[in-house]
């Protein structure tokens, strides 16, 4: 019998974190030994938000480093994970009917590379990327990824990277232990509350949570990967949140794994 991969959303935060060694860092660096090693890597990042859904094809994608304002270090980052072609097309095989494109421009972004660094720091397993089809509705991504499940029984391990609260505008820049707002706190302790629960509807159906909602998810980029991890839990599967805490007062880091 095959070995089911664990599914994980990973809050990735501020990428300058990803330059040190911190509580996160090390979290994610004890993910990666606990995981049996998988066959492929496909990442869901809140940073490939576009008008469609496509699957990078490249057999070596580059690392983009898709931000500004950061330091030089951070900009030379390399994470040299080969592709896979092959990985791409049984994706777009599982996610038939639906349009899926299949793509050789874009590499890995640093919502995907960022947290791999430390989670396989060899860079020897093939990395996939999915986008997120910024048209679609919440639910639409939770269907879609219910297509993908068999893939756990492959030796594909999912990650989706985002993060649950993630407020740009309330950011404390210079200061990533500030502590975190009412609102951040609320938002993410209900939405914790319904993954518990598998309420997988309330946590579809965020934006009802009101103020707490506008304020925690400004924009949906970075809550939709969660909704990829969610849709591959099985019937009473058990589910662990094995980083947490709060980036600038207003970034969950919270983990969330299944499995």
């Amino acid at each position: 019998m095959s070995t089911l991969m664990p599914a994980f959303f990973i809050g990735h935060g501020n990428p300058m974190i990803t330059l040190s060694k911190n509580t996160y860092t090390e979290a994610w660096e004890e993910i990666g030994k606990l995981v049996p090693r998988p066959k492929a890597v496909l990442a869901v990042s809140a940073h490939w938000y576009i008008s469609s859904s496509a699957v990078t094809m490249s057999t070596a994608p580059s690392t983009i480093h898709d931000f500004g304002g950061f330091t030089r270090e951070l900009h030379e980052v390399q994470y040299p994970a080969p592709g896979s072609p092959e990985l791409a097309r049984h994706i777009k095989d599982l996610l038939s009917p639906k349009a899926v494109e299949l793509d050789n421009d874009w590499g890995l972004d640093h919502g995907t590379w960022a947290v791999l660094r430390h989670l396989f720091p060899k860079a020897d397993i093939p990395v996939v990327q999915l986008s997120i089809d910024r048209t679609k509705p919440a639910e639409y991504h939770y269907e879609l990824a219910k297509r993908l499940a068999s893939l756990r029984e492959e030796g594909v391990l999912v990650v989706g990277s985002g993060n649950i609260v993630h407020s740009l505008h309330a950011y404390s820049w210079g200061n990533s232990a500030a502590q975190p707002y009412d609102w951040a706190v609320r938002f993410e302790k209900q939405i914790r509350e319904f993954i518990l629960k598998s309420d997988d509807a309330s946590v579809i159906a965020f934006e009802k949570l009101g103020n707490d909602a506008m304020l925690s998810v400004p924009s949906p980029d970075h809550f939709l990967p969660l909704l990829y991890i969610l849709g591959l839990r099985k019937e009473n599967e058990e589910v662990k949140f094995p980083v947490e805490g709060f980036d600038g007062g207003s970034m969950s880091m919270l983990a969330v794994q299944i499995g």
